[in-house]
């Protein structure tokens, strides 16, 4: 029998069951493709990288380490495994193609997966390409490249197509954002090829596997080799370090939007159960005076509750594993960005418990909002439920409130007698004005972020990065030829923690740096500046003292201001500022507007970059922005949609009693229509007013946890309010109109039956 009720019940009342539904749907859908889109990158990116051997820490010298230095390394404790490597961008003959070259000595770290071809041997006569660059441009096994290194040309056949964890997000420096494979990959070529082309066993960096911290590897290096080296952690490369970082990013997402659709939908479950447990009070106590114990009318109640989560819950698995789906695959957003051979959708363990949780809650919900309608007798409970009497509010007793209109006055009077039901509009809407602020405001933050680095930075039309350890006079001598501005980029040791030295001489207005209001300020000669990341410790007037990597000398300078950092982190000063401190000055970098296709033939130069395609790989990146951008967007519609309809079907049966009285007292249907909208605008009204510093507040948080490494400038445009206000002013209407509707439907007999 009360099984059958049950479907009565949800047959009566089925917009609010299935808007509960959709709602719990869309919150658990959120918590979980969110929070299995961190876990997913965790576990392929881990497996790929245990799979490749990823080297745990780097060790860089520009005159190179011999075996003896490797030998030396091995033999101290906590060092489990090391190779000799080389790790240059080298250029492919006759096209702009650029690859990062890799030579691993040993191969007993930073391997590579061989998806096509020929397994790995490093007494082969060849090489491995990635397998994407490989499919981007046509190239095939057997194929053979040309490659352009310091002067010489390495010609090797392609013996296989390969993927590395090393090369998991493969750029070809901190200006190239996003992968872009018609233009830049990777490839190994073997030892004995390298040795035949270079004639020398030349090997800069040593990759190594250890448990240790940094400190102490920092230390074993130094007493193993006698001196200090830069020691890069694999959490400061490229691939590891971003694949981490959106793990990080999804897991602060996975806590600020499903926290907002969940408790939304809880408080929405909360009002909707009270009210059906409310007009049903006649009916419990008819269930009271057949018999029935309070224990099994209650239970009858919350199956309510759990027949919602369940449902719901149910549809939210399907839906969170089609969110992670659209990031997590090779072809979806993450596939622009990650080269991995995986791409498993898994759902972390704690998920299963907070689901069993959210179906828990929905059932004592369920539970607790027919419990108070139990009280009392089985008579008792047959009386119609009655609203709380209403007491006149102060305005009532002033004269203003003779002269304010009816419908004003109705409204007025009606918000304050169902405070639950109007707090919960006013959190649909600005749950609504959130999402949508804040994702509109993202792509405003990202716009601006672009604007600064294509017109206010970068004033060149080409980028010119210079092989390692280059002479400098010649250097110097290539960028008079090129009227170009210089740059020297070189790591060091400040306090303990890496960042970047950058030395520049910008006299010819290429490269320009920008202060925290975004203003270009020309670098004095009187001291350095740190980026806004640094500014958190180090502030303006300290002295600050560093040590370049590789060298035995401290410098220490006076830091006179704060930069916005594009990139890395940085400490930056001019030319004239070093020379007077006596930092050494090697150029590594030249900004010129001579275009890439009549840059003369030069051994120095390493790769070339122009202006445009550097910004080009901005394009994948503000694709993945604006696809995320148009789902929040959806996201915001439906709540908003599902929000204020299931509360005002749930408001237009609380006043149908009040709606039939109008009807009698002469008020017209359209009158009717015009006090229910109105009440929904000016809730909408208030919500936007709080939504909109509350969407500026998320978004300032999202900027902190997402983007943190990019120091952006939040930005709102005028637009996106607009848009933001418009869209929730429109879903409010277009429900409001819709309820409005149904008061022509309306039983006046049996609207009108209650309490004597």
């Amino acid at each position: 029998m009360l099984i059958r009720k049950l479907f009565r019940t949800a047959r009566a009342y089925r917009s609010q069951f299935i808007s509960m539904i959709i709602m719990v749907a869309l919150g658990v859908g959120v918590f979980l493709g969110f929070n299995m889109e961190w876990y997913s990158i965790e576990w392929n990116t881990g497996s790929f990288f245990e799979e490749t051997r990823l080297a745990d820490y780097r060790l860089y010298s520009e005159t190179g380490f011999s075996r003896a230095d490797l030998e030396a390394l091995l033999a101290q404790d906590g060092v489990d495994a090391a190779t000799r490597m080389l790790s240059v961008n080298v250029g492919i003959q006759d096209t702009e193609q650029t690859l990062s070259l890799n030579v691993c000595e040993d191969y007993t770290v930073s391997t590579m997966l061989v998806t096509e071809g020929a397994p790995y041997d490093p007494q082969a006569d060849g090489l491995w390409l990635s397998d994407r660059f490989a499919g981007a441009n046509g190239i095939a096994v057997g194929d053979t490249l040309t490659l352009a290194y310091r002067g010489f040309k390495i010609t090797a056949p392609v013996l296989g197509l390969a993927k590395s964890g090393e090369q998991l997000i493969c750029v070809g420096d901190n200006t190239q954002v996003m992968p872009d494979y018609t233009k830049y990959g990777f490839a190994y070529l073997t030892p004995k090829r390298y040795r035949a082309a270079i004639l020398v066993d030349f090997y800069p960096q040593i990759n190594l596997r250890s448990p240790l911290g940094k400190e102490a590897l920092e230390a074993a290096a130094a007493k193993a080799l006698g001196r200090t080296i830069m020691v890069v952690p694999k959490e400061d490369t490229t691939s590891y370090g971003e694949a981490m970082g959106e793990s990080k990013e999804g897991k602060a997402m996975g806590s600020i939007l499903p926290v907002l659709f969940l408790a939304i939908a809880l408080l929405a479950m909360t009002t909707t159960m009270h009210r059906i447990t409310a007009n049903e009070k006649r009916q419990i106590g008819t269930l009271k005076a057949l018999g029935f114990k309070d224990r099994r009318i209650m239970r009858h109640y919350a199956s309510y509750g759990l027949t919602i989560g369940l449902v719901g819950t149910a549809l939210g698995i399907a839906l969170g594993y089609g969110i992670c789906y659209l990031i997590m695959n090779p072809n979806g957003m993450m596939g622009t960005y990650f080269d991995m051979p995986r791409w498993d959708l898994v759902m972390p363990g704690f998920c299963w418990a907070v689901l069993a949780l959210i179906v828990g809650v929905m059932t004592l919900i369920s539970l607790l909002s027919v419990r108070k309608m139990l009280s009392g007798t089985a008579a008792e409970a047959l009386q119609p439920y009655v609203p709380r009497k209403m007491r006149r509010i102060a305005l009532e007793r002033t004269p203003l409130w003779k002269r304010l209109q009816f419908g004003t006055r109705w409204n007025l009077r009606d918000v304050l007698r169902h405070k639950s039901r109007s707090a919960m509009t006013l959190i649909g809407i600005v749950g609504c004005m959130i999402l949508l602020v804040g994702g509109l405001g993202m792509r405003d933050t990202l716009n601006g972020f672009l604007k600064l680095i294509d017109e206010d930075v970068s004033n060149y039309v080409t980028r010119v990065n210079l092989v390692e350890n280059s002479d400098n006079a010649k250097a110097l001598e290539l960028a008079e030829a090129l009227d170009a501005d210089r740059e020297a980029m070189s790591g060091i040791s400040v306090g303990g923690k890496t960042v970047m030295l950058e030395i520049a001489d910008t006299q010819r207005d290429k490269y320009r740096f920008v202060n925290e209001d975004n203003a270009v300020v020309p670098l004095s000669e009187e001291g350095a500046y740190v980026c806004m990341r640094l500014a958190k410790d180090i502030h303006v007037g300290d002295t600050v003292t560093f040590s370049p990597y590789g060298a035995s000398e401290t410098y220490s300078v006076k830091v006179v201001g704060v930069l916005r950092s594009v990139m890395t982190e940085n400490l930056v000063m001019s030319r004239a500022c070093a020379e007077r401190v006596g930092v050494p000055y090697n150029v590594t970098t030249l900004y010129t507007d001579v275009p890439v296709t009549e840059l003369p033939e030069s051994g120095l130069i390493a790769s070339a970059q122009s202006h445009a395609a550097i910004m080009q790989t901005y394009d994948s990146f503000t694709q993945i922005m604006d696809l995320m951008i148009a789902l929040l967007i959806v996201a915001a519609v439906v709540l908003g949609v599902v929000v204020l309809y299931n509360l005002g079907l749930m408001s237009y049966i609380e006043r149908a009693r009040e709606l039939a009285t109008l009807k009698v007292l002469g008020f017209g249907d359209r009158q009717i229509g015009k006090l229910l909208i109105s009440q929904n605008v000016w809730l909408t009204v208030v919500g936007v007013l709080l939504g909109i510093p509350a969407g500026a507040l998320t978004l300032k948080v999202l900027i902190d946890k997402l983007a943190g490494e990019y120091e952006l400038r939040m930005c709102i445009g005028p637009v996106t309010y607009a848009v933001s206000i418009a869209l929730t002013f429109g879903v409010s209407l277009f429900v409001g109109v819709i309820v409005a509707r149904k008061n022509r439907k309306i039983d006046m007999v049996e609207a009108l039956k209650g309490v004597e």
